[in-house]
């Protein structure tokens, strides 16, 4: 019974279950930032530069047997059972990954934002008498030596 006590109190612990938490978080979020480049950023942008679906870019590299192509699309492509190379797909996943990358980044500076680095302890005093700083257990000041309360 050790054993699963020792696994309830791995699972139990803050950080696992913050880890469980943020790649739940981080999924969603990726899926939001893949919607967000295929649907909303790469159709501008394949307009731009002459009507080019990006997940439609790929280069034929064999020809499927069930039908020699040229393919229209890259899902005829698959269906024909052909070997490609998917570039628009990949140039599709690099934005994702430059979004995501950039919203972390961002997310990450805000929040070292809010943690403010807590003043450093102070470990010395200064002298009534002559204004030198002492050590904060000093009875005596070493420069004029009078006591300290």
């Amino acid at each position: 019974m050790k054993f699963f006590e020792q696994f309830k109190a791995f699972l139990l612990r803050g950080n696992v279950i913050d880890l469980a938490v943020g790649m739940v978080v981080g999924t969603a979020f990726t899926n939001m930032v893949k919607s967000l480049v295929d649907n909303v950023i790469m159709p501008p942008i394949g307009l731009l530069i002459g009507g080019v679906d990006f997940s439609n870019l790929f280069i034929t590299l064999r020809t499927g047997s069930k039908s020699p192509g040229p393919y229209e699309t890259l899902g005829a492509a698959q269906a024909a059972g052909a070997v490609t190379l998917n570039i628009g797909l990949f140039i599709n996943t690099v934005i994702s990954l430059i979004i995501v990358g950039f919203a972390i980044f961002m997310v990450v500076k805000a929040i070292n934002k809010l943690h403010k680095n807590p003043p450093p302890k102070t470990t010395t005093k200064q002298c009534p008498q002559c204004c030198t700083e002492i050590p904060l257990e000093a009875k005596r000041c070493p420069n004029c030596t009078s006591e300290l309360s």
